[in-house]
């Protein structure tokens, strides 16, 4: 019984790892990462997501020093993902049309340089399709204003503090995710229905 039970676990062990190996990384900032945070979590292929914090020039930064804007760095998630599954565009297109990427510094009421709307590209590859589909995002009209997300090589990944993480999940009840999150899941929802994880349906 031991043996069977040895063996069930180091198969789910190598399989796991195997898995992880196809895993490619995206990191986005949209506004305030508890948003963005929600939405990606919900969507099928995507894995380990993480609020943090990059792009900026203080090391080690804490969630007051980026509230500051005097640190440089954005609010972002971090995921992997499979390609296999879902594609670094498809991720780009429910990044861009679950946020306003045509306001500088600013996503609805959140107001900073931390809140800036970007896209920190993990090589060559991604750099080249993130620039242009915002060029053919621009082209298309399907907003009035410019589009303002930056797209920059990916630098040093803060992990935000653990009352960040699955803050969704963990908060539903509380008046920004009732008002701001919420509605914001539920329309991303009814546009992505195809993309979503079988629990999230």
């Amino acid at each position: 019984m031991r043996t069977l039970i040895l063996s069930a676990l180091i198969i789910s062990t190598i399989s796991m790892a195997m898995g992880q190996e196809n895993l490619e990384k995206a990191t986005l900032g949209g506004g305030c990462f508890w948003c963005v945070e929600a939405v990606f979590e919900e969507v099928d292929g995507i894995y380990n997501v993480k609020s943090g914090y990059m792009g900026g020039h203080i090391k080690n930064p804490s969630y007051r020093d980026v509230t500051s804007g005097r640190s440089g760095h954005v609010e972002v998630i971090q995921l992997d993902f499979d390609p296999k599954v879902i594609s670094y565009k498809e991720i780009l297109e429910i990044f861009w049309m679950t946020h306003d990427p045509t306001t500088l510094n600013r996503q609805g009421n959140d107001v900073g340089p931390q809140y800036r709307s970007a896209v920190f590209y993990h090589s060559d590859e991604q750099s080249q399709t993130a620039e242009f589909y915002r060029e053919e995002l621009e082209k298309s009209g399907a907003y009035r204003d410019p589009i303002v997300t930056e797209i920059t090589e990916a630098s040093a990944f803060y992990v935000a503090e653990e009352y960040h993480q699955d803050y969704y999940t963990q908060n539903a009840w509380q008046p920004y995710c009732q008002f701001i999150i919420r509605p914001k899941l539920e329309k991303f929802r009814k546009a992505f229905e195809a993309k979503l994880k079988e629990k999230a349906n």
